[in-house]
């Protein structure tokens, strides 16, 4: 347990977190990295193979101006969702992925990051909640639109196709959650080899004044 509760610290997963110079947990640097280095290697794939990647609806017509790291950041700072939420998003997104075979890219990217880490906020953070009003303002879906840089409809639309291709199978495990931690926390050099514990599993960011 203890070992547990120093890498989530290590990652920015707690209250006492170690953060990167710009103030933003370390796990979301990890995330960021990680998806950056995924997508320019399909990206190369896709055109030394000269294969057309399937077009979906979180296709975007172009590359947004904003790298992973400073879409990440930008959805952290308005989503106020808690930081557990990036690892899930994270998680839900290799499962996408992998059920539907598609390739990420700096063209679909961005909406998974936005729909992936908005489910997680509405399963993960919403029984937590005790405050209607926040709960309510902070999961409406025009909100997170807005942050994401998508239109309400778009947003609608691709939430409902995320979950279908997830088989509505949203829990993720103490142990599958542990493990993508260290995953993360390897990019890092800082491998730790730890059971999962969910006792000491990190709580939701406190929520701030609007």
């Amino acid at each position: 347990m203890a070992a547990e509760s120093e890498t989530f610290m290590a990652l920015g997963l707690s209250d006492e977190s170690s953060r990167g110079g710009s103030g933003t947990p370390r796990v979301l640097v990890l995330i960021a990295s990680v998806l950056e280095k995924s997508l320019q290697k399909n990206e190369k794939l896709l055109t030394t193979s000269r294969r057309k990647d399937a077009i979906t609806i979180f296709h975007g017509s172009r590359s947004p101006t904003l790298s992973i790291r400073q879409y990440i950041e930008r959805v952290f700072k308005y989503s106020r969702c808690s930081t557990s939420c990036f690892v899930v998003a994270y998680i839900y997104i290799n499962k996408f992925l992998q059920q539907t075979g598609a390739s990420l890219t700096s063209l679909n990217a961005h909406r998974l990051l936005i729909t992936s880490i908005m489910v997680a906020a509405k399963f993960l953070d919403d029984d937590q909640s005790s405050i209607s009003i926040f709960r309510d303002w902070c999961y409406d879906n025009a909100y997170y639109a807005r942050i994401g840089g998508v239109s309400t409809a778009e947003m609608n639309g691709m939430e409902m196709k995320f979950l279908f291709n997830l088989d509505f199978r949203l829990h993720v495990t103490a142990e599958v959650f542990m493990n993508c931690c260290l995953k993360l926390q390897n990019e890092s050099g800082e491998y730790q080899n730890v059971q999962a514990n969910p006792s000491s599993w990190p709580r939701r960011r406190p929520a701030r004044q609007r």
